[in-house]
């Protein structure tokens, strides 16, 4: 199992930025995909973005282009440098293990208006 403690949320203006952390403490086989989901209000949890122990990654459409994931296998976190934000992306952002299956707390990204 792993532990994830996401940080880094808040309230940006559009077309702003804002980067985010997930660190991991605990079996580092949990970490080898490592993925970011977010969950806007009324909405399913929806995958974001993952990394690959090894630096590849996967991106949704609707962040093609705006989000940069990238990760730290010394520190054990992942970061998701989010650009060009909108509205649309405001939600709760929830780093995740895929191979563990295990979920951080969330945190909570706000884009006005």
């Amino acid at each position: 199992q792993v532990q994830l403690a996401e940080s880094g949320g808040g309230l940006v203006q559009a077309g702003g930025s804002m980067r985010l952390s997930c660190a991991a403490a605990g079996d580092a086989d949990c970490l080898s995909t490592m993925a970011w989901y977010s969950q806007a209000p009324g909405k399913e949890r929806a995958l974001v973005a993952a990394i690959q122990s090894g630096g590849s990654t996967y991106y949704t459409h609707s962040v093609t282009g705006r989000f940069t994931i990238s990760r730290d296998n010394a520190k054990s976190t992942v970061y998701p440098q989010m650009n060009s934000l909108n509205p649309e992306d405001t939600a709760v952002y929830y780093c995740h293990s895929e191979a563990c299956a295990c979920w951080g707390q969330g945190t909570q990204v706000t884009v006005s208006s």
